[in-house]
């Protein structure tokens, strides 16, 4: 009897819960050692302690998918003189502005260190 115990509490440790149930509505046993995917299927060797074992078996390409799939790229558009010259227009006037605002932040520095110097001028002076 305590034999029996064991071993079936062996078995309730292997089975999950959702097969247990599902072993009272189908009581047929299913071979769960193979799983199939789309292209590939996965065969259980055995489970050890260490770990499991399995093997993998792929299927041979169809003959549909020889052909390698090129990615077509989107069609450039043809550029005018006009379009190319108002885009490097743009480019230029977005330089300027950069460029203008960089000397902005300079010179707004410049005039903080030289408030800074004069306080300290002060400072020195009333001390």
């Amino acid at each position: 009897m305590a034999k029996t115990a064991m071993a079936y509490k062996e078995k309730m440790k292997e089975l999950s819960m959702l097969s247990l149930i599902c072993s009272c509505f189908y009581p047929e046993p299913r071979n769960i050692n193979i799983y199939t995917y789309d292209d590939m299927e996965v065969k259980q060797i055995n489970k050890r302690a260490s770990g499991q074992a399995f093997e993998l078996i792929l299927k041979p390409p169809s003959p549909i998918s020889e052909a390698p799939r090129t990615l077509a790229s989107p069609k450039k558009k043809d550029l005018s003189l006009e379009e190319i010259q108002k885009k490097l227009e743009a480019a230029e006037e977005r330089r300027k502005s950069q460029e203008a605002q960089v000397l902005k932040q300079l010179a707004e520095k410049r005039e903080h260190e030289r408030e800074v110097l004069q306080k300290a001028l002060e400072e020195n002076n009333n001390f």
